[in-house]
């Protein structure tokens, strides 16, 4: 894909690094599950920081990137720290958490490597809302169903609803708060005083 006639702010990919992070992502999901449901938390944060120095390395803007994994660990502890006090959704591998009794670390490095898709693979969605709000609010919560029948890394508490509801909701902010904040970053000049590093940190 060329950048040429692009949107100020969207952004260019060739159809390799599209697949590459999409399937580098699933890659870490599957790896991040199947550990969390033997209890186990490395998988996940091992995967996570191989896609994360991988995605990096190839980033145009990797100040852009970390601030977007910021925000993505901030959501994460927000949503799955309320799911997992209210009890509406057991994880496997339960600690460590972030706070203590909140989000497990192996679902925190998960939405740090989903956050690394947002200017890849789900570069797509900048400038559409509603479409990342309707992918969070149908998407997320089947990903966790099939996280908890398929191989145990969450339990839902009965009924369902409230939880599916929840992570709905939940994502269907997420998505659209990461991609817009990528498209407003991406928008800013680098700083003056940055503007010799702009190499790196961009």
């Amino acid at each position: 894909m060329s950048a040429h006639g692009m949107k100020p702010g969207r952004f260019p990919i060739t159809p390799v690094r599209f697949w590459s992070n999409l399937v580098g992502y699933q890659l870490v999901w599957f790896a991040t599950v199947v550990g969390a449901g033997r209890g186990l938390t490395w998988p996940a944060l091992a995967a996570t920081a191989v896609f994360a120095a991988w995605q990096l390395s190839v980033a145009s803007r990797r100040g852009l990137e970390l601030r977007l994994a910021a925000t993505a660990l901030a959501s994460g502890v927000l949503l799955e720290g309320g799911l997992a006090a209210s009890g509406l959704l057991r994880y496997g591998a339960a600690t460590p958490a972030l706070p203590e009794g909140g989000a497990p670390l192996w679902i925190l490095a998960l939405w740090v490597a989903f956050s690394l898709t947002i200017t890849q693979s789900l570069g797509w969605l900048q400038g559409r809302p509603w479409t990342g709000a309707l992918l969070g609010a149908v998407g997320a919560p089947m990903a966790y169903l099939g996280a908890s029948r398929g191989w145990d890394a969450v339990v839902f508490a009965q009924p369902l609803w409230p939880a599916l509801l929840w992570l709905s909701l939940g994502w269907a902010l997420a998505i659209p708060l990461l991609s817009g904040l990528a498209l407003r970053w991406s928008e800013r000049p680098p700083r003056p005083a940055l503007r010799a590093w702009d190499g790196s940190l961009r």
